[in-house]
C-alpha cells in the first residue's frame, strides 16, 4: 500500500479506504488508485456492494505463524480462550497457520484472498511485509501480540517494557546488583521490549550491564542455552531471562554448573507458563492474563467491523509479578 500512495502523492490510510471499498475518499481518487495497484502488479477484488457496517458477524478468521502455534503454553492458551469468546458471541472461527514458504512468497489463506470472513485476528509475529499484504484485502483486522510502526492496525499487546522492568526491579529489590538477561531478541518484537525494560530498570539504579551479561540473540534451545551460559566468565547473581523456557532451561543447565537455586543464583522468567511450574524450584515470573488478551482481541474485533474508519488502538494489558522459589536474597559473591 505504501508503494501505491508514494506514487499517488496519497496516505496510506486513502489507500487502504479506497481499495477496501470504504468511504473517505472520492470516486475519481478511488478509480486512480485501484488502476494504480493494477498496474503495480497488485491483485484488487473488490468489496461486495453494500455492504452494511452493521451486519451480523458470522465468521472470524485467526491465522499465526507455524512457529507461533507451536508455542502452546502460550499461544496455544490465547488460541484456546479465542475459540471460547467466539462459541459465546455464536461466531463461526476459521484457522489457518503460515508456514515459512507462504510468508516469504505472500500467498494469503484462501479465506483471506476471497474475503470471506468478516473479520482477522492475526496471531503473534509472522512478517511486517505478509501482514501488511493482508491488510490490503480490507478485511477488519487485529493483531494479538504484535505491533510495528509501519502496520495501520489494531493491536492487543502485552505491556512487555513495564513487565520486565517490574521483573528486574524485584531482583534489584533482593539485592542483586549483577543481573544478566537471556533470550532471543531475534524472535519476537515482544522480546526486544523486555530487553527495553530489563534496560531500564537497571539504569534507574546506575547500573550499565557489562555486554557479556546479555546474552539477547540466543535461541531457545537446551544446548545453545547451555553453552552460552558455561561461556559467560564473570557469573551474574541473577539471570532474567525473556520467556519462561528460557528460565527453565537456565535453571537446569545451572544446576549442572554446581549452583543452588536461588542461594546460589536467582532466576526470573516471564509468561507464568507451564515451564515456570513444571521444575524444582518453581520459577518466579510475570504472569499474562491470557483470558483478556482474548476477550480484549475479540472485542475490539467487533468494534473495529462496527466501525472501520475509527482510529487504530493499541491495547496494553498489565502484567502481574508472580513470586516463586527461584528467587532470593543476594547473599555475597558468586
Amino acid at each position: 500500500m505504501q508503494d501505491i500512495a508514494d506514487r499517488l502523492n496519497l496516505s496510506k490510510n486513502s489507500v487502504s479506504q479506497a481499495l477496501s471499498g470504504k468511504d473517505g475518499v472520492s470516486e475519481e481518487t478511488r478509480r486512480k488508485i485501484i488502476q494504480t495497484a493494477l498496474e503495480m502488479g497488485y491483485r484488487y477484488t473488490p468489496k461486495k456492494s453494500s455492504e452494511n457496517k452493521h451486519k451480523q458477524v458470522r465468521t472470524i478468521g485467526l491465522i499465526a505463524s507455524e512457529f507461533a502455534f507451536s508455542m502452546k503454553n502460550f499461544f496455544g492458551e490465547i488460541y484456546l480462550a479465542i475459540e471460547r469468546e467466539a462459541q459465546r458471541h455464536g461466531i463461526s472461527l476459521r484457522i489457518q497457520s503460515i508456514t515459512p514458504e507462504a510468508r516469504d512468497q505472500l500467498v494469503l489463506p484462501a479465506f483471506i484472498e476471497h474475503q470471506d470472513v468478516d473479520g482477522l485476528l492475526i496471531l503473534s509475529h509472522i512478517s511486517t511485509d505478509y501482514v501488511n499484504h493482508v491488510l490490503v484485502k480490507g478485511i477488519p483486522t487485529v493483531l494479538i501480540d504484535h505491533h510495528h510502526p509501519l502496520i495501520e492496525a489494531d493491536a492487543v499487546l502485552t505491556n512487555n517494557r513495564f513487565g520486565a522492568y517490574t521483573a528486574v526491579r524485584h531482583l534489584l529489590e533482593l539485592g542483586h546488583r549483577s543481573i544478566g538477561i537471556l533470550g532471543n531478541i531475534d524472535a519476537s518484537p515482544s522480546y526486544q521490549e523486555r530487553w527495553e525494560g530489563y534496560l531500564l530498570a537497571m539504569r534507574e539504579y546506575g547500573i550499565e550491564p557489562p555486554q557479556a551479561h546479555m546474552l539477547v540473540h540466543v535461541t531457545e534451545e537446551g544446548g545453545k542455552i547451555e553453552e552460552a551460559l558455561r561461556a559467560v566468565r564473570e557469573k551474574p547473581s541473577a539471570w532474567f531471562c525473556m520467556n519462561d523456557g528460557f528460565a527453565f532451561f537456565a535453571c537446569s543447565v545451572l544446576r549442572n554448573m554446581g549452583c543452588a537455586i536461588p542461594d546460589d543464583v536467582s532466576v526470573c522468567g516471564f509468561d507464568n507458563s507451564d515451564f515456570s511450574q513444571i521444575g524444582v524450584p518453581k520459577i518466579t515470573t510475570m504472569n499474562i492474563d491470557l483470558d483478556l488478551f482474548a476477550k480484549e482481541a475479540f472485542a475490539q474485533l467487533l468494534r473495529r467491523i462496527e466501525r472501520p474508519d475509527d482510529a487504530y488502538r493499541e491495547i496494553l494489558l498489565p502484567t502481574r509479578l508472580v513470586k516463586r522459589e527461584s528467587t532470593g536474597a543476594y547473599v555475597g559473591q558468586t
